[in-house]
């Protein structure tokens, strides 16, 4: 299990992939000339982004003036770089084809001083920021003043007005930049993480149909952005945009990611580096005991299946993509909402017990070993939940997992697990049913003996039998 995730983890943060191949770039020399008026010698670092990870890309000497000089044989890969400062402080920079131009400007003012030679995407980079920095200091002016004021009074309206004021001259500022220069690398950059208008869509009796609202903001959150410019990748817009895609901007419940990232993945299929990075990336936010989600099984098993196949994951060989195409068919028996798998298995008497026997409405499957810390802390309060609730239709199907016939039968004697117990030291009675990635493992059946909760503590089993009885 460890070597599937390890696999995918290196697919998205190898040094390989951290360094960085140079996208379309000229075989110069890169010469990168920075002078801070003020700031003392020390030691500069170029880091640079790729996949939401940052990594050093260079360093240079800074000398008594403040100057220093990035330059190598081979050619930064194209991106936004982040220069940090012997005195901590940070410039940001945009590196394409041509790598050779000079900075200039002054410690405490590193933007407002900002000077640029011989690079159009950083005269716009510092243009943009210079205007954002007034930009955000008013917008915070202006908030500020609207606190505790009534959302009718002449002072908030007042204000009001003045912000959108603002927000139209920075779309002007902007508009006027992506008109003048469509192809330079900060336009695309830039427009990549812009966020789609708030449209006020309205329902036929005339009230706001704010559902509606999010959908079509989701939908058109990734329109900016341009798949086929792998530089993208080397900025930070397009991790941010992805966090906040899937984890913001879609409702936690596995059939809303899923669905999310259909619509996201199925846009890159024919763009291999963004397709291999959101593919990976959503797969290990939902992978087994990396998420709070209750079914993430169903968001990884729902990766796997789709997009971790022979034909498409051409970043792994045939036998990495059948080891993980096990792994999730083997979860996919028991995602939530799937009819229960059966269990027969002997009990301490020898004789065998089935799920599927059990009249109970409700069954909880309570997978355990009796060694296991865990499961030591929780068998107390799952039996003191189930001697409260056996009267309200609840039966516990305890299935011990990695012991020995004496340790199972000693810790049922030592706890007084008066519920039913069974042990299959071959583990073919359980094998690809019930998936248990870290004991103790509870699932809860219904009375149809489909699957309603998994991956639970004690204290969340009867908020899930309320709200099923709630839905009958």
């Amino acid at each position: 299990m460890r070597s599937v995730y390890t696999f995918l983890f290196s697919l998205v943060l190898s040094a390989q992939a951290l360094s960085g191949q140079p996208a379309k770039q000229k075989p110069e020399r890169p010469h990168i000339n920075i002078q801070v008026v003020g700031l003392q010698p020390g030691q500069a670092y170029l880091i640079g982004v790729f996949a939401g990870q940052q990594f050093r890309a260079d360093s240079a000497q800074v000398d008594a003036e403040g100057r220093m000089l990035f330059q190598r044989e081979e050619p930064y890969a194209a991106g936004l770089y982040y220069v940090w400062l012997p005195d901590r402080a940070a410039l940001q920079i945009l590196v394409d084809e041509d790598q050779t131009f000079t900075l200039k400007t002054r410690k405490g003012e590193l933007v407002e001083a900002m000077e640029v030679e011989g690079s159009l995407d950083n005269e716009l980079l510092y243009r943009n920021l210079k205007f954002e920095t007034r930009y955000n200091a008013e917008v915070s002016e202006i908030t500020a003043g609207m606190q505790g004021l009534g959302p009718d009074s002449p002072q908030y309206q007042e204000k009001k007005t003045k912000l959108n004021q603002l927000i139209a001259e920075r779309k002007t500022h902007l508009d006027e930049i992506f008109t003048q220069y469509p192809d330079a690398f900060f336009t695309k950059y830039k427009k990549a993480g812009q966020n789609p208008d708030v449209r006020e869509v309205f329902k036929a009796d005339g009230t706001l149909d704010s559902a509606l609202q999010v959908y079509l903001y989701r939908t058109e959150f990734w329109e900016g952005v341009d798949f086929s410019d792998e530089r993208l990748l080397h900025t930070p817009v397009i991790s941010n945009k992805l966090q906040r895609y899937i984890k913001e901007l879609t409702v936690q419940h596995p059939d809303s990611i899923n669905a999310a990232a259909r619509f996201l993945v199925d846009q890159v299929l024919d763009y291999p580096e963004y397709f291999k990075y959101f593919a990976n990336w959503i797969t290990l936010q939902y992978q087994p005991t990396q998420s709070t989600l209750m079914d993430s099984e169903a968001v990884f098993v729902f990766m796997v299946q789709n997009y971790f196949t022979r034909e498409r994951a051409f970043w792994s060989d045939s036998l990495q993509t059948w080891a993980i195409q096990k792994r999730a068919g083997e979860m996919a028996a028991s995602l939530v909402g799937k009819q229960a798998p059966d269990v027969k298995a002997p009990g301490p008497d020898g004789q065998y017990y089935s799920i599927y026997e059990i009249e109970a409405p409700y069954i909880v499957i309570f997978m355990y070993n009796p060694t296991c810390d865990h499961c030591i802390e929780e068998t107390p309060k799952l039996l003191r939940f189930y001697r409260e609730w056996k009267e309200k239709g609840v039966e516990v199907f305890a299935i011990a997992l990695d012991t020995d016939d004496a340790e199972w039968k000693d810790f049922i004697a030592t706890n007084n697990l008066d519920w039913i117990n069974v042990f299959d030291p071959t583990n073919r009675s359980i094998y690809g049913k019930y998936w248990v990635d870290i004991t103790p493992e509870i699932y809860v059946l219904n009375p149809e003996r489909k699957i309603i909760g998994k991956n639970l503590k004690v204290y969340q089993i009867g908020e899930i039998i309320r709200r099923d009885e709630g839905r009958r």
